[in-house]
């Protein structure tokens, strides 16, 4: 990689996106996906069609691959077949290509990084430790508080207020367009991953910045003014 340096323009801290950015689980999404296609008697449907058409809010994107709406009591019955899925093929996911290289090659150049995800708080920050990254991190928010838009926006406000960042010096690095509405919403700037669960067209429309990898992203980072 080459060689980092921060001046007043360069972001100096990152916000690492989880499912998707650090963690290659696309495989597990898309089986929990199907589980939920099958406990509504839908077809399966391949990891392309699923990355063209999955968005927040998630009920109206699930709505939408259902071919109808929710009745009353359905949403918990889709998310608890979702997450019980995922939870299952969980152990068969391997961190990002160059990861955790490139958290520690950001560390050691001097700068700061922390995870932001929207997976359940609980669920996400043993999974950090057990995989020995926790020390890399200043911070690891899982969502939190609920909100209306089902956006990482105002989740992305509280992770930078509570450690006093200044949103000017931040780079988000994700792998959806809700990313990138985030980081725009909160003042900081955004890197995608096309390795995720969005569509490198659909990436590429937000107009933010799209690389294929981490270790991509952070080098991109250092250019940014």
């Amino acid at each position: 990689m080459a060689e980092m340096t921060f001046d007043n323009r360069n972001p100096h801290h990152i916000v690492w996106d989880w499912n998707g950015t650090l963690l290659d689980d696309n495989h597990a999404n898309l089986a929990a996906v199907n589980a939920v296609c099958a406990g509504f008697g839908r077809e399966s449907v391949e990891l392309e069609y699923w990355r063209s058409i999955f968005r927040r809010p998630l009920i109206s994107c699930y709505e939408e691959l259902l071919g109808r709406s929710f009745a009353e009591g359905e949403w918990e019955r889709a998310e608890e077949l979702y997450d019980s899925n995922y939870v299952k093929h969980l152990p068969t996911c391997d961190l990002a290509q160059g990861v955790p290289d490139v958290l520690h090659d950001w560390n050691g150049k001097g700068g700061t990084q922390s995870l932001l995800s929207m997976a359940s708080h609980d669920h996400l920050v043993p999974l950090i430790g057990e995989r020995g990254l926790t020390p890399h991190f200043t911070r690891v928010d899982g969502r939190r508080f609920e909100t209306e838009q089902d956006s990482k926006a105002e989740h992305l406000v509280h992770h930078l207020r509570h450690q006093e960042l200044d949103p000017a010096r931040v780079v988000l690095i994700g792998d959806i367009d809700d990313d990138a509405r985030a980081a725009h919403e909160a003042g900081a700037q955004s890197i995608l991953v096309a390795s995720g669960l969005m569509s490198r067209a659909r990436l590429e429309a937000t107009g933010a910045v799209v690389v294929d990898s981490p270790t991509e992203a952070v080098a991109m980072a250092m250019s940014l003014g």
